[in-house]
C-alpha cells in the first residue's frame, strides 16, 4: 500500500515581462519613496504609476517585484497561461511530498556536461531566495504572496535544449518510477510557451 500523500502547494509559472535583477534596484529606491525609475517600466500597472513621490508604497518589495515583472495582458486583467493545457496541472503539483516538480528533478538528476541544467533549475525553484539572491524580502508578500525564483528569456532557451540533448541522467535512487522523464515533458511544454511569447518565467507557489 502507498503511503498517504497529504494534498502539497501548487506552482504556477507565470509569464515574466522583466528581468528581477534589473527592477529589485529600482524597487528598493521606491521602497525609500523615490517612486521615479520605476515608473518608466514599460507596462507598470495603475497602482505603481499612481505612487505619491516622497510616501513609502503600500506594496512590499514581493508583491512589487509580482505586480512590475509580470506580463500581464494589454488590457489588464488575469494573467494568460504559458500552457492551456495538462502541463500546467501536471507539474503544478507534481505527484510527491511537497509538490515541487523543479526541486525533485534537481534532486534526481545528474548532469553529464556543462549545459547549464541543473544551474538553471536552481535559478527557477530557489532564484528570489535570500540565501541565493543576496537580498531579502523578494520571496515572501502580504497574502501568502510566495514567489519561488525565475528564468529570462534567454534562460528558457538554454534549459529547453538542455533538457533536449539528453545529456543527464536519472538518479538511480529516484523514488517516483519515470518521475524525471515526467516532470522534463511537461517542464518542456511551459518553455516552449514562453519562448513562443519571448518572455521569462516566474515560478510561484500557493499554499
Amino acid at each position: 500500500m502507498r503511503r498517504y500523500i497529504p494534498p502539497s502547494p501548487f506552482y504556477t509559472f507565470e509569464p515574466l515581462r522583466h528581468d528581477p535583477l534589473v527592477i529589485i534596484p529600482l524597487i528598493q529606491s521606491s521602497q525609500g519613496g523615490d517612486h521615479s525609475e520605476i515608473k518608466e517600466i514599460e507596462g507598470v500597472p495603475s497602482s505603481i504609476l499612481e505612487l505619491v513621490e516622497g510616501e513609502n508604497p503600500p506594496m512590499d518589495p514581493a508583491m512589487m517585484l509580482f505586480i512590475c515583472g509580470i506580463a500581464w495582458k494589454s488590457e489588464g486583467g488575469m494573467l494568460e497561461s504559458l500552457d492551456k493545457g495538462v502541463s500546467r496541472e501536471r507539474i503544478g503539483r507534481f505527484p510527491v511530498e511537497g509538490g515541487n516538480a523543479i526541486e525533485y528533478l534537481l534532486n534526481h538528476t545528474i548532469e553529464k556536461a556543462d549545459d547549464g541544467l541543473q544551474e538553471l533549475l536552481a535559478k527557477l525553484t530557489l532564484g528570489l531566495d535570500e540565501e541565493f539572491l543576496g537580498e531579502s524580502g523578494f520571496s515572501s508578500g502580504i497574502g501568502g504572496l510566495e514567489l519561488c525564483g525565475w528564468l529570462d528569456p534567454k534562460d528558457v532557451t538554454i534549459l529547453r535544449r538542455a533538457i533536449q540533448k539528453g545529456k543527464w541522467a536519472v538518479n538511480p535512487n529516484e523514488p517516483l518510477d519515470g518521475g524525471v522523464a515526467d516532470a522534463f515533458r511537461h517542464l518542456t511544454v511551459i518553455l516552449r510557451g514562453a519562448e513562443k511569447r519571448r518572455c521569462g518565467i516566474l515560478m510561484r507557489k500557493h499554499a
